[in-house]
């Protein structure tokens, strides 16, 4: 019974361990507290370096976030299209040039393409009641809403009847409404634009910038208006077109790849040479995500500047704390101490002999 009743108490005492580890904590808060100067300024060089890599890497990602989602806003699944004769005879003096019929084959034969925008852009003076703003005025097609995931806020975006008659219709970006009607209603209203008159039928909602592509600043038109009312530039192989963007049906790589693989098939087909190239803004993300991956990095190594800064901080302050105990360790040693009574703090109880009486000499001391 006294047996089961000592194991049972013996059971109910914290190990020997336990005691040294809270004894431990118990005297390493104590020096602490004798050292508040001290300590405060080594857990400041902890904080700050710390506190200033992680910020860093937080940046880094959060900018490449921002980049990715502002792409992916601006249409991530989407090509584009342009002429180029970089793939033609060096001896060649012919300006390759897109035309409207070709963006409408890719769109009626590519079983991959969900919709097409050909477009064509240029500078006009827009002015309204002695108001003059000048502005980028895109030619195109009611598909680039869809593409570049554009909005209405009030009123609608012309659609195939106005692109067949070469209305004079406009949809205003809605910083440019702001610019040329300030507190009025746009719509109804009409435009000049080369002594012609456009009528607004239509107001985007705010959009933002990217990379220089603000369509909040932009005005739309049907192309078939812009080349036969405004820039009258015509060919006897259809509407030259600047460029053309083209969205995939479905989202992810493979559907974008095999976009890409049709349209070349249609054009060249057509057009019987590659004078074009496409490019994905797929790719455009990739280059976008390891120049900010590069970014962060760069923004890492400076905080480990930091970190070691703090570091050596923290390494000097150690430094002084045993130069502090050089006289003491010294005495030690003469007396014989050994080299775990000499590790042990001074706060700590637990000497043998030797450091008893030393610490009866330093006291007295």
């Amino acid at each position: 019974m006294r047996q089961h009743d000592r194991q049972s108490a013996n059971s109910q005492q914290p190990t020997a361990k336990t005691m040294n580890v809270l004894e431990n904590i118990n005297i390493a808060i104590k020096i602490l507290a004798q050292n508040k100067m001290r300590s405060t300024l080594t857990m400041l060089g902890i904080i700050i370096g710390n506190a200033s890599v992680i910020t860093m890497v937080a940046m880094g990602k959060g900018a490449q976030q921002l980049v990715e989602y502002q792409l992916e806003s601006f249409g991530g699944n989407n090509l584009f299209v342009y002429a180029s004769s970089d793939n033609l005879n060096l001896l060649s003096t012919e300006e390759p040039q897109l035309f409207l019929a070709d963006a409408m084959a890719v769109e009626k034969l590519a079983p991959s393409v969900g919709s097409v925008a050909p477009y064509i852009n240029n500078n006009f003076q827009l002015s309204h009641r002695g108001r003059t703003v000048k502005a980028y005025v895109r030619g195109t097609t009611s598909s680039i809403l869809e593409i570049d995931n554009l909005e209405i806020d009030r009123g609608k975006f012309f659609d195939r009847r106005d692109l067949q008659q070469n209305n004079l219709v406009i949809v205003l970006g809605s910083s440019l409404a702001e610019k040329l009607f300030e507190n009025e209603n746009p719509l109804g209203q009409s435009v000049q634009i080369n002594n012609l008159s456009f009528q607004v039928i239509g107001v985007n909602k705010a959009k933002g910038s990217f990379l220089g592509y603000t369509p909040d600043e932009m005005a739309y038109i049907p192309i078939t208006t812009m080349t036969w009312r405004l820039t009258g530039k015509r060919s006897p192989l259809g509407i030259p077109i600047d460029n053309m963007d083209v969205s995939a049906k479905e989202k992810g790589f493979v559907s974008l790849r095999a976009a890409a693989f049709q349209t070349t098939n249609i054009l060249i087909r057509r057009r019987g040479k590659k004078d074009f190239k496409i490019h994905t803004n797929k790719s455009f993300q990739q280059l976008v995500a390891r120049v900010t991956g590069t970014f962060g990095l760069f923004l890492v190594a400076t905080a480990s500047i930091s970190l070691l800064v703090g570091g050596i901080g923290i390494m000097n302050i150690m430094l002084v704390s045993v130069t502090e105990r050089t006289k003491e360790i010294g005495l030690r040693k003469a007396i014989g101490a050994t080299e775990g009574a000499i590790l042990t703090p001074p706060g700590r109880r637990r000497y043998s002999g030797n450091c008893r009486r030393f610490n009866r000499y330093w006291n007295w001391r």
